[in-house]
């Protein structure tokens, strides 16, 4: 599963940066439900999200931890679709929802425990990833601080692996992101992502998670999405183009009004999500090409046999003028033809007959 991979960033935080990585579609997408501050402070709506995440199939769970006052300034205009979300301020907004701390965290950690389901949350300050650095094995870092070299470097300290979102960023602000976080040897996984609530799927750009693991061939490639749910197929896609970690926001209402509610998907969408995971996963099968057992029957009956164009008395010789090919497959391969021209009948054979071995005077070689 792609829970294997996340394992094996946590494994492999001593292997040389490089070595990490499965090949696209080899294993089931690890699923994190991106619930961020949907609980809207309330512990109660918080446990409903993990509950439902479990329940629809996510292997993990994700909140958003910060302080207003230490995110953003007072002065700080929207950057998603006010028509949804009418908040003019990002301060404004994050004081809304950063009720939340250490304490709440560590139960929330409990309930995810209890509900089988891994629990993560985005650290946005030092305080933060203090405490979370004692309830998670990974740690996510926001599109919004791939520019934050301080607190990258910051994070790096722990040991752990990071997921790290490329919203908004072009290559050389990956790179040197990378550059801050390798010299730790820090396993790190890359999110495409669209820094745009909600993103128009036109403006999805799902080929560049194949540009990233072109450019990245030791990482492995994710991609965190924020377009309206419809029928999931966005998710999906993005996972049969390459990308095995999948970040979605996940609410418990998606008629709610405001924040993250309006592009998040919920239980149903995420269930129908993995049961069409479940589908495709079924058709893929083996890698190596070869007959299946399922196709015996078209073998014996669908491909041809060397059957006789015309009567071909005892002791012809025989030509390939006296042969056609059909089906079914029950007497000599149209393939072993060479085999079969400049021999002599072995008995009489009758137009139409399919050819065998014993037709011939000497054995096929």
């Amino acid at each position: 599963s792609i829970e294997d991979i996340l394992m094996s960033l946590k494994s492999l935080i001593e292997a040389p940066i490089g070595h990490l990585g499965k090949e696209a579609v080899d294993v089931a997408p690890f699923v994190i439900a991106e619930a961020g501050v949907n609980h809207e402070g309330s512990m109660e709506t918080a446990q409903r999200l993990i509950a439902e995440a479990a329940e629809g199939g996510a292997d993990a769970i994700k909140f958003q931890t910060y302080r207003a006052d230490t995110l953003a300034a007072k002065e700080s205009p929207a950057y998603w679709d006010t028509s949804k979300e009418p908040t003019a301020s990002q301060h404004a907004l994050f004081r809304k929802y950063d009720k939340f701390w250490k304490d709440e965290f560590e139960q929330l950690r409990r309930c995810c425990d209890k509900e089988g389901i891994e629990f993560l949350s985005t650290p946005f300050d030092i305080v933060s990833a203090e405490f979370l650095n004692d309830l998670m094995d990974v740690f996510k870092i926001s599109s919004s601080d791939i520019t934050n070299k301080p607190f990258i470097e910051y994070l790096t300290q722990f040991g752990k692996p990071i997921v790290l979102s490329t919203g908004a960023s072009d290559i050389e602000e990956i790179d040197r992101a990378l550059s801050w976080i390798d010299p730790g040897q820090v396993p790190t996984a890359l999110l495409h992502c669209v820094l745009n609530y909600p993103t128009a799927d036109q403006d999805a750009n799902l080929a560049m998670i194949v540009g990233l693991k072109k450019r990245y061939p030791g990482r492995v490639i994710g991609y965190s999405d924020h377009t309206v749910p419809g029928d999931m197929r966005v998710l999906e896609t993005a996972w049969l183009l390459g990308a095995t970690i999948l970040e979605k926001h996940f609410t418990h209402d998606k008629s709610l009004p405001g924040n993250d509610h309006y592009h998040a998907m919920d239980k149903e969408d995420l269930t129908r999500f993995k049961q069409n995971v479940t589908r495709v996963s079924r058709l893929f099968g083996a890698k190596e090409k070869h007959a299946l057992d399922c196709e015996t029957p078209a073998r014996k009956h669908a491909r041809r046999s060397l059957v006789a164009a015309k009567a071909i008395a005892r002791g012809t010789v025989i030509t390939v003028e006296m042969l056609t090919w059909k089906r079914p497959a029950h007497g000599i391969s149209p393939a072993d033809i060479d085999h079969v021209i400049g021999r002599e009948a072995g008995r009489d054979i009758n137009e139409d007959e399919i050819l065998t071995p014993g037709h011939l005077r000497t054995a096929l070689k």
